[in-house]
């Protein structure tokens, strides 16, 4: 018994561009579905687990990491991809390994790390995700890295400086990075990786947000797109109250965004008509849409938690010291190699060998550091 056609613009494991190692196909699992396990059990993918997403490891048990909040857009992608008829092992694979780069204490490590690499090629999660899975990850007895499919790599590699991508460019022509040089969108799988984490941590940051106490329910009614779901969910519930009203009305604004971009997707397929996965990399835009009324909306609701939660007094004094722990960590290993694990100690480029280090770390793994090395305890 087969399954339902599969879309000519959907991606196809069986015409995968392929690896940049050749491999024997495996006998019981799709290109994506092994690119989507060798993921699971990367080291890399473990410590998201105590890597923060706003609010630090030991701040509450509750609170989202990287690793809890990829698996929500993992799981957020492969139902708008069963809808849209796209290949969900793909969507999957990338949801799962699109945060692999991110450092601890998230964007403030990213930053961090951005700055002292001034000089030295900077640092760009996206670009880290990719060194991830193409080169850091040691599994496997014939290459480096977990040697992905070009479709997967793709996907992960969500924003690249040009200079990066003129870099990459060179070593793998006409490859990941070409979009970046020359226009074109990557697969529509990527794509709905894209919406499917923007949708995720708007919703789930709503949530740790109230549940921190660093916003209330009532702050966010000035923001339609919640406005709108806690009506409707008191209308349907005239007596809910608490964290069943904030929870039932995060659930409605998530199916309204879902359905959003299913039916936006749809018509942007039906006039578009992409023949093929190609055809879908050579749009003048993504084909993988909200409506423009939903876009509005959750730009407002992004705009709210910036000004609001991202910026609160409380993060932002956590944040800074934070940054001065990774400050603190690149230059303790820059001054002195030896400080680094062997296998980073030996490598030419000290400044990328350091970056890398750090970035791996998880953050109770960087503050336990930090104290070893300066003596200092600031969290």
């Amino acid at each position: 018994m087969t399954g339902p056609a599969r879309p000519a613009y959907a991606a196809d494991p069986s015409r995968s561009r392929g690896r940049r190692l050749p491999e024997p196909a495996a006998p019981t699992r799709s290109e994506y579905q092994r690119d989507r396990d060798r993921i699971i059990h990367s080291t890399a993918f473990r410590r998201l687990v105590y890597k923060t997403q706003v609010f630090l490891n030991h701040e509450g048990d509750l609170f989202r990491t990287r690793l809890t909040h990829s698996l929500e857009v993992a799981q957020l992608g492969r139902s708008m991809a069963r809808s849209l008829g796209l290949d969900e092992d793909l969507v999957e694979a990338i949801a799962l390994a699109h945060d692999l780069g991110h450092t601890p204490f998230g964007h403030a490590g990213q930053d961090v790390l951005d700055t002292c690499m001034q000089g030295h090629g900077g640092f760009e999660h996206n670009l880290q995700s990719l060194r991830v899975v193409d080169h850091l990850e040691q599994r496997y007895p014939a290459f480096d890295g977990l040697n992905l499919c070009f479709e997967t790599r793709e996907g992960i590699l969500k924003h690249c400086s040009r200079r990066n991508a003129e870099l990459i460019e060179a070593a793998e022509p006409d490859g990941i990075a070409r979009r970046f040089l020359h226009g074109g969108q990557p697969s529509l799988e990527a794509q709905l990786c894209n919406l499917a984490d923007e949708v995720a941590y708007n919703a789930h940051d709503v949530d740790d947000g109230v549940r921190s106490g660093l916003i209330e329910l009532e702050q966010l009614l000035d923001v339609a797109l919640v406005r709108e779901h806690w009506r409707a969910a008191l209308a349907a519930h005239p007596q809910l109250q608490g964290r069943r009203l904030l929870f039932e009305t995060i659930r409605r604004m998530l199916s309204a965004q879902v359905y959003d971009i299913i039916d936006a997707t749809r018509a942007a397929l039906e006039e578009a008509a992409p023949d093929s996965p190609d055809a879908v990399r050579r749009a003048e835009k993504p084909l993988l849409r909200f409506s423009l009324e939903m876009r509005a909306q959750s730009t407002a609701l992004k705009r709210f938690l910036f000004a609001n939660l991202y910026r609160h007094p409380q993060v932002q004094a956590t944040r800074a010291r934070a940054e001065q722990v990774l400050r603190d960590l690149f230059a303790a290993y820059v001054g002195d190699g030896s400080q680094l694990p062997a296998d980073f100690a030996a490598r030419p480029d000290r400044e990328r060998a350091c970056a890398d280090y750090i970035a791996g770390m998880t953050d109770r793994f960087a503050l336990k550091e930090h104290t070893r090395l300066t003596g200092q305890t600031l969290f």
